[in-house]
C-alpha cells in the first residue's frame, strides 16, 4: 500500500524526534480513591500491563504530580463532570486513563496518539477531554469526533450524554439519515459522526468549524487507512480551521504504516501505547473447529445455538449476503437471531443494535460493521464464521488473515476483565493455514475442539465460560 506522506498542501508537519520514557504501572494495590457521596463500583478492568509514554515536550517530567493521576479529583475537573463520572460508576482512573488524562487535559492543549486494548477506558478518556474543553456558553461546534460506523458513533454519544448529564452540553450527530436534508445550522458544541456525512455537513456549512478546539478519531487506525476511510477523514481534517486545535487519536491496534501516518496527522503528539504482545487479552479463550466444508459450518453453528444464548453472541461473516442467508435459514428453523450490516437502512440498523444492547436479541450475525469498539458487556462468545482477510479491508491485498480486525473482533467479548471465548471455523487447507498465521502473529495457541462429539463440544465450551 502506498501512502502519500509528503503532501505539504495538506498541512502535514514532519514529526519531531521524541524522547521516550517507559513507565511500568504497578498493580492497583494502593486502595480505593476517595469515594463520592454515593459510592459506586467501576466496571473498568484492573490491570498491570506496561504502558509506554512518549512525551512530545522535551520538558515533560514523569515525576510531576500531573504526569499520572490516581484519582479523578486531582485532575481539577469541573464538579459537574466529576458528578457525571461518579454517576456512571467510575471511582478512579483506569491504567490508561492514569497516564492519558493529565496529558490530554494539560494547557496549552497537546495532541495525543493512544493505543490500549479493548475495554480499558479509552472512550471515557477522550469524552472527558471534549467535555472539559467546551465553552458551554458558546453555542457553536467546538469538538468533532469521528468513528468508522454509525453504531460506534451512537455508542460514543451515549457516553457523552451520560458523562455530561449534569452539564449544559449540547450534542448532535453527523450520521446518515439523522438530520433533515435541509438542515442549515448546527449549534451543538460536540458533534459525533462518520467521515462521509461530516464532510458533507462541513462543505454545506451546516457545521461552522471556526471554533473547533478538539478533533478526535476513534478506531484511528481504521480511520487513517488510505484503503479504508482515510481519504474522507483527511477531507474532514482539511476543512477544519488553520488555528490550533487538539488532535486525539485512539485505537486498540496501530499497524506500522498507519502509525507513521498518524504522526503526520497529529504532529508533536504525546504517545501512550501497550506492548504489541499484550493486545490480545488473556481472558479470551480462543478455539477453532475443523469443519468438513461450508455446509458443515452452518450445521455446527446451529448445534452451538444453546451455547450462543447462554449470554450473548456475535457471529462474524465475510459478506452481507452470508449474514442474511444464515439469519434467514436459522430463523426459518425456529432459532431467534438477527443480522446487521451496512446495507440495511439506518433506522433498522439502530433498532437491531439497540435490541441487542438491551439483551432482547441474544445472537447477532454481522459483518465487520461492529467489529470495532462496540461495548456490550453480556457478549461472552464471538464466532468467526469466516476469518477476516486483508483483501476485505485493503484493495489489491491477498487472502492473508487480517490480524488487526481479528483482534478487534474477538475483543467484542471478554469486556472489562470478564471471561469470554472466541471460535474460529476452518473448513479447508486454506482457512487452516490462515488460522495458523493468526496463531503465529499473536503468539497464542488456538485450541482445537472436535465437531463430531456434540456433548464433548458443549462440555468444553461451558467450562471455558466459567
Amino acid at each position: 500500500m502506498s501512502l502519500s506522506l509528503n503532501k505539504d498542501e495538506d498541512g502535514f508537519i514532519t514529526p519531531t524526534v521524541l524522547p521516550k520514557t517507559t513507565v511500568t504501572s504497578p498493580p492497583a494495590d494502593d486502595g480505593p480513591a476517595p469515594a463520592p457521596a454515593e459510592p459506586t463500583t467501576s466496571e473498568l478492568l484492573t490491570s498491570s500491563f506496561e504502558v509506554t509514554v512518549t512525551l512530545a515536550d522535551q520538558q515533560g517530567n514523569p515525576n510531576s504530580p500531573l504526569y499520572s493521576a490516581k484519582t479523578f479529583q486531582e485532575l481539577g475537573l469541573h464538579p459537574d463532570l466529576l458528578k457525571g463520572l461518579f454517576a456512571m460508576g467510575f471511582d478512579k482512573p483506569s491504567k490508561i486513563q492514569e497516564k492519558a488524562l493529565p496529558l490530554l487535559l494539560s494547557d496549552p492543549p497537546t495532541n495525543m496518539i493512544g493505543q490500549s486494548q479493548s475495554g480499558t477506558g479509552k472512550t471515557a478518556a477522550f469524552v472527558l477531554t471534549m467535555l472539559s474543553r467546551v465553552d458551554y456558553d458558546l453555542h457553536k461546534p467546538q469538538a468533532i469526533c469521528l468513528a468508522p460506523s454509525r453504531e460506534l458513533a451512537r455508542q460514543i454519544m451515549s457516553v457523552i450524554t451520560a458523562m455530561g448529564k449534569y452539564t449544559n452540553v449540547q450534542t448532535e450527530y453527523a450520521i446518515k439519515d439523522n438530520l433533515p436534508r435541509d438542515a442549515t445550522n448546527i449549534t451543538a458544541q460536540i458533534i459525533v459522526g462518520t467521515p462521509g456525512t461530516m464532510v458533507d455537513l462541513m462543505r454545506r456549512r451546516v457545521i461552522d468549524v471556526t471554533h473547533v478546539k478538539v478533533f478526535v478519531l476513534d478506531e484511528a487506525d481504521n480511520m487513517l487507512d488510505q484503503d479504508g476511510l482515510g481519504e474522507q477523514t483527511l477531507r474532514v481534517k482539511n476543512l477544519l480551521p488553520r488555528t490550533p486545535y487538539q488532535i486525539i487519536l485512539f485505537s486498540a491496534t496501530f499497524p506500522d504504516h498507519v502509525r507513521l501516518y498518524a504522526s503526520k496527522i497529529a504532529p508533536k503528539a504525546n504517545k501512550i501505547e501497550l506492548q504489541k504482545e499484550e493486545l490480545s487479552v488473556d481472558n479470551i479463550r480462543q478455539f477453532y473447529m475443523d469443519c468438513k466444508n461450508e455446509e458443515h459450518k452452518y450445521d455446527i453453528l446451529v448445534s452451538l445455538y444453546q451455547l450462543l444464548t447462554i449470554g450473548q453472541s456475535i457471529i462474524f461473516c465475510q459478506h452481507r449476503h452470508t449474514a442474511d442467508r444464515i439469519s434467514q435459514r436459522m430463523t426459518a428453523e425456529g432459532h431467534k437471531v438477527a443480522s446487521l450490516h451496512g446495507a440495511k437502512d439506518a433506522s433498522e440498523r439502530d433498532a437491531i443494535i439497540d435490541r441487542f444492547r438491551e439483551g432482547r436479541e441474544k445472537v447477532l450475525i454481522t459483518t465487520n460493521v461492529i467489529a470495532r469498539g462496540i461495548d456490550i458487556l453480556q457478549v461472552n462468545m464471538v464466532v468467526n464464521y469466516d476469518l477476516p482477510l486483508m483483501n476485505e479491508r485493503i484493495k489489491g491485498s491477498d487472502e492473508r488473515p487480517d490480524i488487526e480486525t481479528y483482534i478487534h473482533r474477538i475483543g467484542r467479548t471478554g469486556r472489562f476483565g470478564r471471561r469470554g471465548i472466541s471460535i474460529n471455523f476452518v473448513h479447508d487447507k486454506k482457512t487452516w493455514l490462515q488460522m495458523e498465521l493468526i496463531e503465529k502473529s499473536l503468539g497464542r495457541k488456538i485450541m482445537r475442539i472436535e465437531t463430531n462429539d456434540l456433548d464433548d463440544m458443549e462440555t468444553k465450551m461451558k467450562a471455558a465460560l466459567k
